[in-house]
């Protein structure tokens, strides 16, 4: 039985064609070799950054993605975004080291259908497979818990996310308000907004918490 057909499978095909997304080598030959291992996967493209994701994935059009949040070139979330807007019944699991919700809520929004850390035992990563390709999704509840609280959460607006950036950086709201051309009574309005949505007192909480959540990175 040859498994590199072209044309798509049905869902209920013995072998799950696996795409791999990840921009460290070492990583992508492990997964590889845990899956190919399998005998009802076997793993049909190696992707490096964002671009080739998108194209690998045109060309193979797998039944399972994994897929890396933060790569070069194109991010993971920008190539799901892609993916998605081209496949829609494509099938991808989140594989990240990252638990911040903000990269939960944006692979998620953007069309994943699972979500799994790297760190995970290889088990686990194998019942999302699984679970992903029978179009179920796979979100384990420690990472749901964090989703419904970002979910119930106020979103930042551009701006204010712009603001906040420069207060990461450490810049005064006068610098800030220099920085994006406005009146710095409209820093300290945005710099309000931004404490209040996240929730917390003053500038380094905020930061604290932007972070931990992965709404910015430093």
């Amino acid at each position: 039985m040859t498994h590199l057909h072209r044309s798509s499978p049905t869902p209920s095909s013995s072998v799950i064609r696996v795409l791999i997304s990840d921009d460290h080598p070492f990583m992508r030959e492990g997964l590889a070799a845990v899956l190919d291992y399998k005998p009802d996967m076997t793993v049909v493209g190696q992707a490096g950054n964002g671009h080739e994701a998108v194209e690998l994935f045109r060309q193979h059009q797998p039944d399972v993605t994994l897929m890396d949040l933060r790569m070069p070139e194109l991010s993971g979330v920008e190539a799901i975004a892609t993916i998605c807007a081209e496949f829609a019944d494509a099938r991808i699991i989140v594989l990240t080291t990252y638990d911040g919700d903000e990269d939960i809520y944006r692979g998620l929004r953007a069309g994943a259908k699972g979500y799994v850390l790297k760190d995970a035992e290889p088990d686990e990563l194998l019942t999302a497979i699984r679970a992903v390709h029978r179009g179920q999704k796979y979100i384990p509840p420690a990472i749901g818990a964090k989703l419904a609280e970002r979910i119930g959460s106020p979103e930042l607006s551009d701006r204010e996310l712009e603001v906040l950036r420069l207060m990461a950086r450490g810049k005064s709201n006068l610098e800030i308000s220099t920085a994006l051309a406005i009146a710095e009574g409209t820093v300290k309005f945005h710099v309000k907004n931004i404490l209040s949505k996240l929730a917390v007192s003053d500038r380094t909480q905020a930061m604290i918490v932007a972070l931990k959540r992965g709404i910015i990175t430093l």
